[in-house]
């Protein structure tokens, strides 16, 4: 995958090398077959430095969920972060009508975010989010369409951690965009991936294959 950087200093400014390290981890991310990943344009006044990812999961050329990853760096730290990084997460996925009205849908879709985290060794900190349920009926000549429902997750946090050379660079973001991932493919219902497979590293316009 390609993470896009936006960067808003002053002209011709290079970007620090610690968040020039951390986008670069985040090509190293695998991720499942059924997820295509692409760059996007990242904000351009939440933070000084920015990178951002989205991405559709797909089974049989059906659009099952979507969601985006964004990267902010500022060097000179934010109170509300705790650091000089954060991960703003969102993820979308059609359930069926039924789960919508279990009132433990937001609690289970919260913990599909803090497991997936745990599950890849992504350390954080003061994360933070919310989980809505959106449902849709139709009316009048519309009558006899079926309703829809969709999970809604959005959350930020701190990554925590270094990459793999050591402490002179950024956060290691590959487990928090493989966590994410997993966010999306749980929310839509897919099953874990058995143990022996491995996703490959996804490429901007291409899913990626697992072995």
């Amino acid at each position: 995958m390609v993470a896009r950087q936006e960067t808003h200093p002053g002209p011709g400014a290079p970007s620090p090398l610690e968040f020039r390290e951390a986008v670069a981890s985040m090509r190293r991310a695998r991720l499942r077959p059924e997820i295509l990943c692409e760059e996007m344009p990242a904000p351009q006044r939440i933070a000084p430095y920015a990178s951002a990812l989205s991405a559709d999961v797909t089974v049989d050329d059906v659009d099952l969920g979507s969601g985006r990853l964004i990267l902010l760096h500022d060097p000179a730290g934010n109170d509300a972060w705790e650091g000089t990084f954060r991960c703003v997460a969102y993820a979308r996925a059609e359930i069926d009508n039924d789960l919508s009205t279990d009132q433990m849908l937001a609690a289970v879709g919260w913990s599909w975010l803090t497991e997936a985290l745990d599950a890849h060794g992504a350390t954080y900190a003061a994360i933070s989010g919310t989980v809505t349920v959106v449902t849709t009926a139709s009316f009048g000549s519309m009558a006899d369409e079926d309703g829809t429902a969709q999970v809604e997750v959005r959350a930020s946090w701190t990554p925590l951690g270094v990459g793999p050379v050591g402490p002179s660079q950024g956060p290691d973001l590959a487990p928090h965009v493989e966590a994410w991932g997993e966010l999306m493919c749980t929310a839509v219902g897919l099953p874990p991936v058995p143990e022996g497979v491995t996703a490959m590293p996804s490429r901007r316009g291409q899913r990626g294959a697992a072995h």
